[in-house]
């Protein structure tokens, strides 16, 4: 098992109902970088069919794809209080 899969082994996700990510599709699609696609640690975004979708389940709460985004097409917040990431000590 590599690094990275180890340190993801440490990682607990509680997935709530609602996302704490929105994207906004009109924003998006006049983005010709897409830099979200690169920089997502976890992968959350992919293109299908020159649109870019979002997943938010597997969300690290990082924020660089808010940083990242020129266009300001995420609306982006914290989970709700008991949702989100956790990380296992030890």
């Amino acid at each position: 098992m590599s690094d990275r899969a180890e340190k993801l082994e440490l990682i607990r996700h509680v997935v709530h109902m609602e996302p704490h990510i929105i994207l906004d599709s009109a924003k998006c699609s006049n983005c010709q970088q897409k830099p979200c696609l690169y920089v997502c640690p976890a992968g959350c975004f992919t293109e299908k069919d020159g649109e870019t979708e979002f997943q938010y389940a597997g969300c690290l709460e990082c924020g660089t794809c808010r940083v990242m985004c020129a266009k300001e097409a995420l609306k982006w917040d914290y989970p709700l209080g008991g949702y989100g990431v956790s990380i296992r000590m030890g």
